[in-house]
This record gives C-alpha cells, structure tokens and sequence, in this order.
C-alpha cells in the first residue's frame, strides 16, 4: 500500500480518536454535573419537612445518580474507543513512515537506473562513434573485409534458449521468431536450430553439427557471463558459462558464424570482444530487458532478415518495434561489427 493511502487512513484515525476524546470529556462533565445535582437535591430532601416531598426528592436524587452512572459508563466507553485508535493511530504512523522509506528507495533506483541507462547508451553511442572514426582515419590502408557470397543454401539460425529456473519466456521467444521468419517474403531461405532448455552441449553440437550462420542466445547473462540450463527436469540454478568460454565454443567451428545474438540482460559489454575474435556482427543488450522488450525485438529482428534486409536496416526495425510500442529502451539492443565489414551492406538472406 502506498504512503498516501495510509496517509489518508491515518488522517481518518487521528479525528476518530478526537472525536472520541471529544465525546469521553462530554460524558465526563455530564456525570460530574448529575452527581452535583443529585446532591443537591438529597440536601434539600433533608430540609423539608413534608414526607411526600422528601420521597419525591430522593427518587429525583436517585435519577440523577443513574444518569450520572450512565453517563460514566458512556465516557468509560468512549475513552477505551480512543485508547483504541491511538494504538491503531500510532501503527499508522509507523507504516507511513515505512511506505516513504520504500518509496524513496524506489524513486532512487528508479533514478539510479535511468542515469545508467543513459550512461551506458552514451558509452554506446561514443563506442560507435569511434568505431565510425577509426574505419574512417584507416579506410586508405584497410581494405574492406571480402565476406564470402551467399552459397546456394538457406540461412542456418541456431536459437538457444536457456532459463533453468524457469522464469523467462523463451519459449514464447522462440515461438515469436518461428512465426516470423514463417511469414516473411524468403521463408523458404532459412533454417531454424531450436533448442529450449538449451545446454553446453546443445550449444557445441550445435556449432559442429548445424553449422549456423547466427547463433542467437536468450537467457540470464551479465558483461562476463552467460548462463545454460544443465539436464536437470526440475528447476536449477544452471550452467554459468564465462563470455571468454561462449566465444571460444562459437569460434570452435571451420564455418564461424557470421552474427552472434546476446539477447540477454548487460550483454553488450560482450560484443566487442566477440567481433575482435569471433564473428563480424553481434548484437546485444546494454541493460536490463524486459521479456516482452527481448522477444518484440528478436521477432521483428528475423522479419527483417528473412524479409531480405541487411544486417543494420533489420537491427534498426528491431529497435522501432520497441519504440512504435513506447518502450523507454529501445536504444537497449546494441549492434556492434568489425572494422572491415558493414551492416548496412550485409545481407543474409539473398534469393537466387
């Protein structure tokens, strides 16, 4: 519950605990001024000498005595209601005081994470920027990398998807990007490697067997690691695979991979190193992604690419898929590739 609607409860305890104080003292005055007038009247009950006024006197008397019995009943009633609401009052207090404190740790690692959030798409941006440059201030004495034309065969994906504890979706992820590339203009030009619950082994067998042009990934991961599910039916911690050791099994092929896809939480701190050694494309995510951000990207990402959309056009519909839903990361999905080679001319799925 938030600060505000224990506000306004503690707002409704405070005046009835005034009003019940309130009410006690009126009840206590009333006794007191019935137990004065009883008096009184016995006084004068005494006095007179008429028996038939002296009976009529006491009985008056007595009246008033159990008025002002009642009456002290009453205020004993309503001092118990008040006692009451003040304990009710007092623990109020206490979860206001508690719901600010969430709230405040709430506002700061909301702001926390904005501010690195725009740390990281600004070291992005500077990465990239430097990369444009230095592909600029070298372009007379590197000349472009010469990838090797499509072969006469379709477009091999290998998907992984991995969540040993059981709390991503990537099956629906996988899911999304088999409807997809179904429904694109070149369907008939790729192939799809779908391993759920994807293992180290998967992923070896995979590389060796499939021989995929992408290999994409969805799971936990940060900027040193990678997690993969172990043979295990019941829910586990998984597999932690450092990024050092994923490049080196990605890279254990006579065919390496043309794009490596991290779509994973932080994995764009691994993309660099991937490109530098492994592959001329990987993709990855600068933060935290939220599940639905991660599949809407990756299914739109696939679109493009079976639709017949270089590498950087199908990246950038990916990342206005996000934008088109008004998602605030949408600059999340990092694209990052080799100093000779070039997305924007790079096209995967090419018919005959």
């Amino acid at each position: 519950m938030s600060a505000n609607m224990y506000r306004g409860q503690l707002d409704r305890k405070r005046k009835q605990r005034l009003d019940a104080e309130k009410k006690a003292a009126e009840n206590r005055a009333k006794e007191s001024a019935k137990r004065n007038e009883a008096a009184k009247t016995r006084q004068a009950a005494v006095k007179t000498k008429s028996s038939s006024t002296q009976a009529s006197k006491f009985r008056e008397a007595e009246r008033k005595e159990n008025d002002a019995a009642s009456a002290a009943k009453a205020a004993a009633d309503w001092a118990r209601k008040a006692s009451r609401y003040a304990a009710e009052e007092t623990s109020l207090i206490r979860k206001v005081s508690k719901a600010e404190q969430s709230e405040a740790l709430a506002e700061e690692k909301k702001r926390r994470r904005a501010q690195q959030q725009a740390d990281q798409r600004a070291a992005a941006e500077r990465r990239s920027l430097e990369s444009r440059v230095t592909r600029a201030e070298h372009g007379m004495t590197h000349a472009p990398r010469e990838l090797p034309e499509p072969k006469p065969e379709k477009l091999r994906v290998l998907i992984l998807g991995a969540s040993s504890e059981g709390d991503l979706r990537v099956g629906r992820e996988q899911k999304r990007i088999r409807a997809a590339v179904e429904s694109a203009l070149h369907r008939d030009l790729v192939e799809l490697d779908v391993r759920p619950a994807a293992t180290t082994a998967d992923l070896l067998d995979g590389i060796t067997k499939f021989r995929p042009h992408v290999v994409h990934f969805s799971g936990h991961s940060n900027a040193d690691l990678i997690v993969f599910e172990d043979e295990d039916d019941n829910p586990h911690e998984g597999v932690i695979v450092t990024a050092a050791a994923f490049a080196h099994a990605v890279q254990a092929t006579d065919d390496p991979p043309l794009l490596v896809l991290l779509n994973s939480c932080n994995s764009a701190a691994q993309i660099d190193d991937l490109v530098d050694s492994v592959t001329p494309f990987a993709i990855g995510m600068a933060d935290t992604i939220a599940d639905v951000d991660a599949i809407n990207y990756a299914a739109q990402f696939y679109a493009a690419v079976a639709n017949g959309q270089s590498i950087g056009s199908a990246h950038a519909s990916g990342q206005a898929a996000l934008e088109l839903a008004g998602v605030d990361g949408a600059e999340l999905p990092t694209l990052a590739w080799a100093e000779d080679v070039d997305p924007n001319t790079t096209i995967l799925v090419t018919p005959a």
